[in-house]
């Protein structure tokens, strides 16, 4: 029953409340805003709890590793699907999917064991795929747009976010680079991104990944954290105080928002 709890209830629950409330936000305050608070550390927080109780601290801190890195892929999947939703919603989604897929089987074979490569990999991807969307495709941020919200629209929202997430969390207790992969698959991501796009066009999406990547930040110094905090402090101090220092970063990532176009 535990393993069923945090496999699939908590994170199925967890996930359709932040992607309702992302959405949400980014309608009502606009894309930066929204795309920002998306980013903060949520299901990866669950994931990680779950694969110390299973596999133990030191296991969970060296799945941590590879997250800088994957956040990296994970920002070139938001760039790729922001651009291409201009296009199509099926080629965004099918070539975004892909590419993450070889870069990620590249991050597997590679099997990086050093957090500081991992991180240096996160900061390249991160200027990238930032710089792109803001000076060279002049992506523009969107402020808040009117909707009517119906019962059956949140649960829409809900479900799919819920579902995505739950898959991916129960994907994360395999091996220790493979449990970093899956605790950040870009599922969020992409729950935001197929429903921002079906609601209000690639404009609206367009703004969010934007925010998004720059907001990236706050996940990728909550994995770097536990992976300092969990063998000094175990699982829940160490989770705690890491939550603390992404909290932080999301606040003055929050006071920067009014720099992005």
């Amino acid at each position: 029953m535990n393993s069923l709890l945090f496999q699939v209830i908590i994170p199925f629950a967890l996930s359709a409340v932040i992607i309702i409330l992302i959405t949400i936000i980014a309608e009502r305050y606009g894309t930066k805003t929204g795309g920002i608070l998306g980013t903060l550390p949520s299901t990866i927080i669950v994931a990680f709890i779950f694969i110390s109780l299973n596999k133990g601290v030191y296991f969970a801190s060296q799945s941590a590793v590879v997250v800088p890195a994957e956040m990296g892929v994970n920002l070139v999947f938001l760039f790729i699907f922001a651009v291409l939703s201009y296009r199509s919603i099926y080629i965004a989604i099918t070539t975004s999917l892909l590419v993450w897929v070889l870069l990620t089987s590249l991050l597997f074979v590679l099997n990086l064991e050093n957090i500081f490569i991992s991180i240096m990999i996160y900061v390249i991807a991160l200027v990238f795929t930032f710089m792109l969307l803001e000076r060279v495709k002049k992506i523009q941020s969107v402020g808040s747009v009117s909707i009517h919200y119906t019962p059956m629209k949140i649960v829409f929202r809900g479900l799919l976010a819920g579902t995505v997430i739950a898959i991916a969390v129960f994907l994360s207790n395999i091996g220790a680079v493979l449990s970093g992969i899956f605790s950040v698959f870009p599922a969020i991501f992409l729950s935001t991104m197929l429903i921002s796009l079906r609601e209000h066009g690639p404009n609206f999406a367009g703004g969010i990944a934007k925010s998004m990547i720059f907001g990236s930040q706050s996940v990728m110094i909550y994995a770097v954290a536990i992976y300092f905090f969990y063998p000094l402090y175990g699982v829940v101090s160490g989770s705690i105080f890491a939550f603390g220092i992404s909290i932080i970063v999301m606040m003055i990532l929050l006071g920067l928002r009014k720099k992005i176009n």
